[in-house]
């Protein structure tokens, strides 16, 4: 499977993604002609190699018509989302689509109606579509009425669709971001001073891994954050993978002792066959309350363990009893079996290390006419598709939404999969 991973120890940002795209082989000259379909005028891009702390990187930048250093990437010190606020608008050309301010709505409408690709639209959407969801939960009001300055404005619209088309250019399959450095201190705008990341960044990386250390300022961008928490399947370290490129993208700022560049590894993921080591501790019991073993399956579980299963079974004097199995790491075993012993009757547990094989594992969305659903995908670790399902909670809810049979809210995800 064709995989890009990002090493964001910088953090991330539109700018830097797409540049770090061109120095892993997009054709600048075709990213060009593709963001032509766009529809979109009033904005020149130009890309130089710039040095970040010995390191040759990239440099992408939007230029608006008639202002100097307006794209607001990595090193500004604000958010640009606003929301039924008054604010002067400088049209820079006569196309309706160069304002600096537009709801989501406007900017979907751009995106569907360009000659881009199904592909690049489907996932330029989805960002826009996590941007407002964000920008809607922070201020308290709908969806509708959000109207955003950065991200609707010429040069975030360029990098988000940019970096579809970069993603869909270097055929990449997955996604897999390292933890996001977003860096420290506050920053000023028109709302007052806020403390690094952002409200909407934040909110945008929810679910998302990650850190602060001690660089001030804002290391990752609203719509950096929301390419990354919107197309990534996973986070992590560099998974086993042949490189076949590595490119760096680099941000605005320089700054001493520290590379501000996003790096990019491009590669297809290969087998990694080696087992892995787990330890099984059981216990039998035959005298614990029913109620007791749900109780302790959910607590085993938030507190670490793989997985915990009951076997019915019977013991001496031919009574009926339960066979506890716990799967856990190898350096879990200790605070486990003090868990078993805690929350059962168990006199004593025994345990032993096995070796087991696992399949990749991911979660992907599809649309259907019931909303969206989430499908578990299994993979052999050479990317080809094992398995498929849809996530039961999901088609429950949207059964229950639509008072129809789950059955149809599954073989409509199963559909929606098999389509894409």
């Amino acid at each position: 499977m064709r995989t890009l991973y990002l090493d964001c120890f910088a953090g991330i940002s539109g700018d830097m993604f797409i540049g770090a795209l061109l120095d892993c082989g997009l054709d600048f000259d075709f990213l060009k002609t593709e963001l032509a379909r766009l529809g979109v005028e009033g904005y020149e891009l130009s890309l130089t190699r710039v040095d970040r702390c010995g390191i040759n990187s990239a440099k992408f930048d939007v230029h608006l018509h008639g202002e100097v250093q307006h794209h607001h990437h990595h090193d500004h010190s604000h958010e640009h989302h606003h929301h039924n606020h008054s604010h002067d608008h400088h049209h820079h050309d006569s196309n309706p689509h160069s304002h600096d301010h537009r709801s989501l709505s406007t900017i979907k409408h751009i995106i569907s109606s360009s000659a881009l690709s199904a592909q690049v639209k489907e996932r330029a959407l989805a960002i826009f579509q996590r941007i407002g969801e964000a920008e809607s939960k922070i201020h308290g009001i709908p969806i509708e009425t959000v109207h955003f300055h950065e991200v609707g404005a010429v040069d975030s619209i360029v990098d988000i669709v940019g970096a579809c088309i970069g993603l869909e250019a270097l055929q990449i399959e997955k996604i897999i971001s390292a933890p996001l450095h977003v860096g420290s201190g506050t920053f000023k705008c028109a709302h007052g001073t806020y403390p690094v990341p952002g409200p909407a960044t934040a909110e945008l990386l929810t679910g998302v891994p990650i850190y602060s250390k001690d660089i001030e300022g804002e290391l990752v961008t609203p719509t950096g954050a929301a390419i990354v928490a919107t197309l990534a399947a996973e986070y992590g370290n560099l998974p086993a993978m042949k490189i076949e490129r590595i490119g760096y993208g680099a941000g605005t700022r320089s700054y001493q002792n520290f590379p501000n560049t996003l790096r990019a590894v491009i590669g297809e993921l290969v087998a990694d066959s080696t087992p892995t080591t787990i330890t099984v501790i059981e216990a039998n019991i035959d005298d614990l309350s029913p109620q007791v073993f749900g109780y302790m399956m959910e607590k085993a579980l938030a507190e670490g363990a793989l997985d915990v299963f009951y076997t019915p079974v019977q013991m001496k004097k031919n009574r009926p009893g339960v066979l506890v199995t716990l799967l856990c790491r190898p350096e879990d075993r200790q605070p486990m079996t003090e868990l078993i012993f805690r929350e059962t009757t168990t006199l004593g547990v025994r345990y032993r290390d096995e070796q087991r094989e696992i399949l990749q594992r991911e979660f992907v969305k599809v649309e259907t006419e019931f909303g969206a659903i989430k499908m578990k995908i299994a993979r052999a670790n050479d990317g080809r598709l094992i398995n498929y399902s849809a996530e039961f909670d999901d088609c429950r809810l949207a059964a229950e939404l639509h008072q129809v049979p789950i059955r149809e809210v599954q073989l409509a995800a199963l559909r929606a999969f098999a389509a894409r």
